[in-house]
């Protein structure tokens, strides 16, 4: 039974992106499905997410910030500014209403994915400079969102920064530290490993409530307002993360960092926690429902693009190989 599971954990993690858009199109068919997935009970689930990642850290990943701070530094700058500069262009470029546009902002604003680390892996980069990195950008978060939403934003709507500090500080500080602390307690027990090897599918599965949840919040608009709707905020999403691959990878070109470092560099500024981004906008954002929209579909794609791009580093070192 316990290797089944496991094995179903590992399964949900390595299919994250297409369980995730069967439970999207699942509630879009029926909404009611997960509409108790709203305000703390969101901010519970995404504490959870957290909290699993934190389960899985160790004090040796905590390590690369003092070992390797200049790295660190140029990764959380490029995450911090990239993204958000990109973003807000991107609301000019394509004129988006306040809604879409405070939720392309928040998700820009938002620090680096949790998932990232499982795509440096995959594709051969540096995981340890991946982990550093998500560590970096999620502890300076509680000031960084809030504070850049207030600059990017504060002229379409209020920002409540203060406010938008301390649910960040609840929601991924607080869980990321006890997860840590309890891997510090339990690291060497032999039933450890096994709830370590849980975490993954069990982030995937409140993830998928998550965008679930936005589904049936913004199902009414979705379908009085069509396809076109989608398909307009999918193009913004599709074009901020990939200029965030893009542009992840010309910064780490231009520090001279080796290829497993430039792929790293590329997925964890194009990847965002856009989960956080859907509880903010959720939360501090009631009166623009559409604006957790942006954000539901970045929870799918960046999922889905970094699972391609990953395959494409692989694909490219496979040519090499043959040449």
């Amino acid at each position: 039974m316990q290797q089944f599971v496991l094995s179903f954990s590992r399964l949900l993690a390595s299919h994250a992106s297409l369980f995730i858009i069967g439970i999207a199109l699942l509630t879009f068919f029926f909404p009611d499905l997960f509409t108790w997935v709203v305000g703390h009970t969101q901010t519970v689930i995404l504490g959870f997410i957290m909290l699993t990642m934190g389960l899985t850290l160790s004090a040796q990943d905590f390590r690369i910030l003092s070992r390797r701070p200049m790295d660190v530094f140029i990764g959380a700058c490029a995450q911090f500014i990239i993204m958000p500069v990109v973003a807000w262009l991107l609301v000019r470029v394509f004129r988006l209403e306040p809604a879409l546009a405070i939720g392309i902002l928040l998700v820009g604003c938002c620090p680096g994915g949790v998932s990232s680390n499982i795509m440096s892996f995959l594709c051969h980069g540096d995981v340890a400079y991946s982990v550093g990195m998500t560590c970096a950008s999620t502890m300076l978060a509680p000031v960084m969102t809030p504070f850049l939403m207030k600059i990017t934003a504060g002229q379409i709507v209020h920002v409540d920064v203060m406010g938008m500090f301390l649910n960040i500080l609840i929601v991924t500080i607080i869980p990321t530290t006890l997860g840590c602390f309890l891997n510090y307690l339990f690291s060497r027990h032999k039933v450890f490993p096994t709830l370590q090897g849980l975490m993954p599918g069990l982030s995937v599965i409140c993830l998928a409530c998550i965008v679930g949840g936005v589904i049936s919040t913004v199902h009414d608009d979705l379908v009085s307002r069509g396809l076109w709707l989608f398909l307009w905020t999918f193009a913004v999403v599709l074009c901020h993360n990939s200029l965030g691959y893009l542009l992840g990878w010309t910064v780490g070109r231009g520090f001279g960092f080796s290829v497993a470092k430039k792929r790293t560099l590329s997925i964890e500024v194009g990847m965002q926690n856009a989960g956080l981004a859907t509880n903010l906008a959720s939360v501090f954002f009631v009166a623009q429902p559409l604006a957790v929209l942006p954000c539901a579909i970045s929870c799918a794609w960046h999922s889905i693009s970094g699972t391609l791009l990953a395959g494409l580093f692989l694909w490219w070192d496979g040519r090499k190989d043959h040449s």
